[in-house]
């Protein structure tokens, strides 16, 4: 697939770039396998001022940094200021958290025979990140920041609809002092993986993207015996309990399911609301839902953007039809959408059958899934329902009950009385098909570490 940045806005293509040779790729390799060597021995003083200088330039210039979001994949303006907001913070987060989660453990062994044992955490070497396109440059600020902060080097196959985005992200780092070679982006293509993956100076991949990526990066991985995280789908549970402040929920629905275009691989996707509640839920959320604006992204009056592209719509509106076939009600909601940009009519599914195979299917765009539940019980049952185990959300206005409803969902995240959230202090991941490995915080920066031991003994030989 070509690397190009088309609009999805006009639908005007701005400007492509040739994908990456063979040759070009393993000297890349080669130029981060001899940063390594040097970058791995720098101190966490060091690579902490690399950090905060790649903050401090996103917050300087980030009506440079942003416009690029919304011209690539047309993300809404102030989502794309947020955006580049939240990937500075993740850069200080590890600037100023690093050292302290990398910090050597002694551990407590049993018997003084065994000696001082300790655990160290030694960067592994070169890592190979592959990124998707709904945010090109959270996705790579959260696994460079970690990474690079632990001491590996970076290669970069970011998603092929935002080449000016990973070339700015490379730009970037060149400007906040990382050395030449510590990342660097490629515009390989699929069917390169496997090279970059086979050769012996790559030590893990790291990717966010679809189920079908994941299984096939993944199986590249395992055949050449090097770490993976994956962080896949998602269809993430909005449950609403029958004692929830409803007028505050709705919101919340409505903002979960839309932001960033509805797609968002934690949006609130499956919405189980209680029986008591379900007919005001439904009459209020289809309100709030209408009252959204496609538009020109640009335009701070729009407040739902195009898809990333008018494939992604057309692939969009396919999955309402299948689910029609099977027996789904779709309601459209809202007014028509503009005959310019990629856009999707907001959309409701009702009549959603255990026996329609849409149930389990993640919509990546503004299409909401609606369920009504029995009870507490069945709501969890519904919500546990799912193929995916990424985010969630549980609406109550008793907050102890809500976080033990929580304890009971089958998913990495959860939150109370708001849809998943992305932080730079908060863990990433999920369970079963949405992947497995985590990201941020000291589970991140850990996952590509070797975790050595050494062992001081002073004792005299058995014989």
């Amino acid at each position: 697939m070509p690397f190009a940045t088309t609009n999805p806005y006009t639908g005007e293509t701005l400007k492509t770039f040739p994908n990456a040779t063979d040759e070009e790729i393993v000297a890349a390799i080669g130029r981060a396998d001899t940063a390594f060597t040097a970058w791995r021995e720098t101190s966490f003083a060091e690579r902490a001022t690399v950090m905060r200088s790649a903050a401090e330039i996103l917050r300087r210039d980030i009506e440079t940094y942003a416009p690029l979001l919304t011209l690539e994949m047309g993300k809404l303006i102030a989502e794309a200021r947020a955006e580049v907001e939240l990937s500075a913070a993740i850069f200080d987060y590890y600037a100023d958290n690093a050292e302290r989660l990398l910090q050597p453990e002694t551990l407590p062994v049993a018997d003084p025979a065994e000696g001082v044992a300790t655990l160290v955490c030694d960067p592994l070497g070169v890592l190979l990140a592959i990124e998707p396109w709904n945010f090109p440059y959270y996705q790579i600020a959260r696994i460079i920041a970690p990474q690079l902060s632990a001491g590996n080097t970076m290669l970069l196959k970011h998603a092929s609809n935002v080449p000016q985005s990973a070339l700015a992200f490379e730009t970037l780092m060149i400007e906040a002092g990382l050395p030449e070679g510590a990342f660097i982006n490629l515009f390989a293509g699929h069917n390169q993986i496997e090279l970059i993956l086979g050769d012996p100076r790559v030590h893990g991949v790291a990717l966010t993207g679809s189920e079908a990526a994941g299984a096939s990066v993944a199986a590249a991985a395992g055949q050449a015996l090097k770490k993976s995280t994956m962080e896949l789908g998602g269809a993430d549970a909005f449950v609403v309990l029958k004692d929830a402040d409803l007028a505050k929920t709705v919101k919340w629905a409505v903002f979960g399911r839309h932001w960033n275009g509805g797609q968002v691989c934690v949006s609130s996707k499956r919405m189980i609301v209680a029986d008591e509640i379900y007919d005001q839920f439904v009459a209020q959320y289809t309100q709030g839902v209408a009252a959204l604006r496609m538009g020109d992204p640009f335009d701070p009056e729009t407040t739902l953007a195009p898809l990333s592209s008018q494939k992604a719509a057309d692939d969009l509106r396919a999955m309402i039809a299948k689910a029609v076939e099977h027996g789904a009600t779709a309601t459209e909601v809202g007014p028509e959408a503009p005959n310019q940009g990629a856009f999707v009519r907001p959309t409701i599914l009702t009549d959603i059958g255990e026996d329609n195979p849409a149930r389990y299917w993640e919509f990546f765009g503004p299409v909401s899934m609606l369920f009504r539940a029995k009870d507490e019980a069945d709501a969890v049952r519904i919500a546990n329902d799912s193929p995916f185990g990424l985010g969630g959300s549980v609406f109550t206005s008793d907050t102890k009950h809500g976080a033990e409803v929580a304890g009971k969902i089958s998913t990495g995240m959860v939150f109370v009385n708001h849809p998943t959230m992305v932080k730079a202090d908060l863990p990433f991941g999920g369970v079963r098909r949405s992947g497995y490995g985590r990201e941020l915080l000291g589970l991140g920066i850990k996952e590509f570490v070797n975790h050595k031991l050494i062992n001081v003994v002073d004792i005299d030989a058995p014989f």
